[in-house]
């Protein structure tokens, strides 16, 4: 049988946690090459601590929904073992 339980980061909140964070950085690489062309360096530069900006608000969005019971283990998930 195909075994249900759930496993170290394979939650929602992991999840959650993980997508915001690589959407944060996806900015932020894309603002270190805009920042390095000619003329965009305070443009590129806002738009590089808006990404890590996200990065923080997606670490913060795990933690709460962690806590909230959608994390590993956590109260509100289907597989959750009593």
């Amino acid at each position: 049988m195909h075994d249900e339980t759930i496993g170290h980061g394979n939650s929602p909140a992991a999840w959650t946690c993980v997508l915001i964070m690589l959407v944060g950085a996806a900015v932020s690489s894309f603002a270190y090459v805009f920042a390095s062309t000619e003329g965009n360096m305070g443009a590129g530069t806002v738009l590089f601590w808006i990404g890590i900006a996200v990065m923080v608000v997606g670490l913060g969005a795990g933690l709460v929904m962690k806590r909230a019971g959608y994390g590993v283990g956590g109260s509100k998930l289907k597989g959750k073992d009593d």
